[in-house]
């Protein structure tokens, strides 16, 4: 097979993962093999494939390749998510742009719009996953969608229902006016945000006397149904029991006492606005006020705003705020700080709002997800610091609010039979509804069109908690063969933003149902920044198109340009330049392969000493590197492992090893050493392929004529054996006398082809094991041991051992000796100065340790050098 001069890519991704899907090596079914097993985290099937996407799915396919070589039955299930609040705002806006609004449709009208959509769109980043040579297993795609997904989710309501832990309640929620639905507490961000506080006057009724109240939301007045001022507070005696007048309103209002007031806030005193505003609603409830609803759902006013209703909160804002000024109710307006909630999806601000809603309860569900990461470790997050962010939140948990008002995603399973909040039963099926409200009511004659669906869907977080169970049936079938050999997973890899919104949900769900945890490991990555550590956005323009930067560096480039940074936890600050630095990778390893297979092999001649005393040195470093990169395996620090591996092959492999066993120009190399080279190539491959997947399939390819049953992909794991560590520091000493040559080469102007002398003093007993290696690397014509120096010589020193090289007839003495003087005047005046700085006892005795070191480090450094010099003049001399 002809090897391409150049390492083309496109040709051969498409060539070798449609080789892979093929041969089926992506699939897995339960055998007699340990399991190994990732669920993706399932991205919105609203989504194209982004920077964040591109790191998380690389790091889970780096994984799950490396299990398969490990001997796993490795099963990575990919799948999307439907995203409710994201997928419906898709549908909706495309619906708009057709002239078509959804309010003019029944809900089966606009769930085929949706369902069109998805099918059209809902694959595409799947689809992109492939380019990048994500090895999940297509047959098991799921969908939250999917009819077996949505029975589960069904299931799971009903259950938690059954048990008393799911419930209806009337209570304050936080809405997304654009989206037009509650959220829950999690998918509220707060935002600070410069804006208004306004004094408005509040006239004491019966009297011309005013009370000033601040508001940051003087729109909200129209839902005023008391003044509230603390009893301790001396400022506002003589208005107990009296009542105000709300502007504009005209509505009379009583005058409550309560200590919740802060005296220091604002005025000392404040509006009671019950249906906008959590903390109002408790003083309501307290006192018994009345509550009076002012918002649209969209955050218009409604005719309780009077000659404001139809109008949006915003624009309200600026405009009452200019008639109370007119008709002398604004007493004056200050810059405010203030934190806002804004709509995790919709960036919309949120609305508190009064509305009856499903809540599932948390306190108790809670306690053994707590408990698995925080004391028993069943589960271990990477990093081990996200533990507090998630002790924080769990220890603080409040109800999760389940239910949206929206028409995508899973219907709420309550069916009313009646007019009265209270008149539902909860099923699985229309069927099982009936029976159950025939039962409840008492009417044998209760039919399905007797019973009205909840029209609400549930939070889509409510789906994906169960995730990790329904992909495998585990919810509907708990017995099933794959729920019972593939549960519980292995690793989740994740980003830390969803850590309560999914991965905390996940646990407790899985402990509810399984009793058991739903993963071992959580690896949590960091976000990807640009270079001026902003995040990466469409709307800032700094993110660039993945399939872009797959078109120019290759799928393996753009792999290791993003790993090689991706320390666990920590942001990535990524440059292109990274991926440029993958793809020289990429050139660097084919080179080496190429150079490999150039060489003409002689089954006759012997393998020299030098190469045989190489090979057991790479042998001995590639065990090093296995033990350390199975540590960074283990400790999930994936960038180490993988900058373990690139040192292996980049210097170990391709700068030493090969020079070491190369053959003379035009010479051939010998059997022995040949084999054991595309040997040790294998292995790299096998060690590089998590990462380099299209690459290093394609080198394994062109080294034989392998069967399918041979693929680099289902290969096995380089194997764990001893290995000697002195041999790789003996080694290390050797390629110091090497550099210490080539520097005298290169300073001489000495050229490689002219073979040298070398005579050294073995000061240090150091091993002779590498001279063959010196002897071939430094093209020295005779090597040998001396007791004393050597006149006439250049010298250097590696360690405490001193070399000489025989000048020839080539170098200048008389120049060489002048050159040397002033290297050493240069040298003892470096000395005088640090020593000067080391016999200052004030220095001394107030410079760091660290400090210290560093100056006596300086002066042993100078000493060796003035004594090497001196060596070298006396020789000359």
């Amino acid at each position: 097979m002809t090897i391409p001069a150049q390492f083309d890519a496109k040709s051969v991704e498409q060539k070798w993962y449609s080789y892979w899907m093929e041969n089926n090596y992506f699939h897995s079914e339960p055998d007699h093999r340990t399991p190994y097993t990732i669920t993706i985290p399932p991205p919105n099937v609203t989504g194209v494939l982004h920077m964040g996407h591109m790191l998380n799915n690389t790091i889970q396919d780096v994984l799950i390749r490396r299990a398969r070589l490990k001997g796993f039955n490795a099963c990575w299930v990919p799948g999307t998510d439907h995203a409710s609040i994201a997928t419906e705002a898709k549908v909706v806006a495309k619906l708009k742009a057709e002239g078509i609004n959804k309010n003019d449709l029944s809900r089966e009208e606009f769930l085929e719009h949706a369902w069109d959509w998805t099918h059209k769109y809902g694959g595409v980043i799947l689809d992109q996953l492939k380019k990048l040579g994500a090895s999940c297993d297509w047959e098991r795609t799921k969908f939250t969608m999917d009819p077996d997904m949505s029975a589960s989710v069904i299931r799971s309501f009903v259950d938690l229902y059954n048990k008393g832990m799911i419930y209806r309640g009337y209570r304050m929620v936080n809405w997304d006016p654009e989206a037009k639905t509650t959220l829950s507490d999690e998918e509220v961000i707060f935002e600070e945000r410069q804006g208004k506080l306004y004094f408005l006057k509040y006239q004491i009724e019966g009297s011309n006397d005013f009370l000033t109240i601040a508001t940051t939301r003087p729109e909200t007045i129209f839902g005023d149904t008391a003044i509230c001022i603390n009893p301790n507070d001396e400022r506002f005696t003589h208005l107990k029991g009296k009542k105000a007048i709300v502007p504009i309103a005209g509505r009379v209002i009583p005058i409550i006492e309560d200590d919740y007031v802060d005296v220091e806030f604002g005025t000392g005193c404040l509006k009671v606005t019950p249906a906008h505003d959590m903390n109002d609603k408790t003083l309501g409830d307290k006192h018994n006020l009345e509550v009076i609803d002012i918002f649209n759902e969209d955050a218009t006013l409604n005719s309780f705003g009077l000659h404001y209703a139809g109008k949006d909160r915003f624009v309200v804002r600026e405009e009452i705020a200019k008639e109370l000024e007119a008709n002398g109710s604004l007493a004056k307006t200050e810059m405010h700080l203030n934190k806002v909630g804004t709509s995790e999806r919709t960036k919309a601000v949120i609305e508190p709002r009064l509305s009856d809603q499903w809540f599932l309860k948390m306190e108790e569900l809670v306690k053994p997800a707590i408990k698995a990461v925080l004391e028993t470790e069943e589960i271990k997050l990477y990093p081990k610091r996200f533990e507090n962010t998630y002790r924080h939140w769990l220890e603080n948990i409040r109800d999760w609010n389940i239910s949206r008002q929206l028409w995508w995603g899973h219907r709420i399973p309550a069916f009313f039979y009646g007019d009265g909040k209270e008149d539902f039963v909860v099923a699985e099926t229309i069927e099982d509804a009936v029976i159950l409200a025939q039962k409840t009511t008492g009417k044998a004659d209760l039919k399905a069109e007797d019973l009205r669906q909840d029209v609400d869907a549930l939070d889509t977080w409510f789906s994906a908690w169960l995730w990790p169970m329904s992909v495998f049936g585990g919810i509907m079938e708990p017995e099933n063969k794959d729920f019972k050999y593939y549960y519980p997973t292995n690793d989740l890899v994740t980003g830390p933003d969803i850590l309560f919104f999914w991965v905390a949900r996940m646990i407790i769900a899985g402990y509810e149902y399984t009793g058991e945890k739903p993963f071992t490991n959580v690896y949590l990555t960091g976000l990807v920044r640009d270079k001026q550590r902003r995040k990466m956005s469409k709307s800032l323009g700094n993110s660039p198109d993945p399939l872009d930067l797959i078109e120019e560096f290759s799928a393996d480039g753009v792999r290791v340009g993003l790993l090689l940074s991706a320390a666990a936890g920590n942001d990535i600050l990524f440059d292109e330049e990274l991926c440029n630095q993958g793809k020289s990778f990429t050139n660097k390893v084919w080179n080496a392969f190429r150079l490999i297979k150039g060489w003409e092999v002689s089954d006759t001649i012997p393998q020299p000493e030098s190469s045989k005393v190489a090979i057991e040195w790479f042998e001995a470093k590639l065990q090093q590197t296995l033990v350390e990169i199975e540590d960074h395996f283990e400790k999930y620090r994936i960038s180490d492992a993988l900058m373990g591996i690139y040192k292996l092959v980049w210097d170990d492999f391709c700068s030493w090893f090969l020079e070491m066993i190369k053959p003379a120009y035009q010479a051939p190399i010998d059997r022995k050493t040949f084999d054991k080279a595309i040997e040790m190539l294998e292995n790299n491959l096998k060690l590089l392929h998590p990462f380099m997947p299209f690459l290093t399939e394609e080198i394994w390819q062109h080294i034989a004529d392998r069967t399918p049953e041979q693929a680099l992909i289902i290969s096995t794991w380089p194997e764990s054996k001893p290995f000697d560590a002195k041999l790789i520091a003996d080694f290390d000493f050797a390629t110091e006398v090497i550099s210490g040559i080539r520097t005298i080469r290169k300073e001489k102007n000495i050229p490689f082809k002219d073979s040298i002398e070398l005579k050294a003093i073995n000061n240090d007993n150091a091993s002779t094991y590498f001279d063959t290696v010196i002897t071939k690397l430094g093209n020295i014509s005779s090597f040998e041991y001396v007791s004393e120096a050597v006149t006439g010589a250049l010298t250097f020193r590696a360690k405490s051992n001193e070399y000489f090289v025989p000048i020839s007839g080539s170098v200048d003495v008389e120049e060489e000796i002048a050159k040397l003087s002033e290297e050493l005047k240069y040298t003892q005046g470096f000395l005088k100065s640090v020593q000067v700085k080391l016999s200052n006892e004030k220095f001394v005795n107030n410079a760091p340790e660290k400090v210290l070191e560093i100056e006596r480090k300086k002066e042993a450094d100078a000493l060796a050098k003035i004594a090497t010099i001196e060596q070298s003049l006396a020789s000359l001399k």
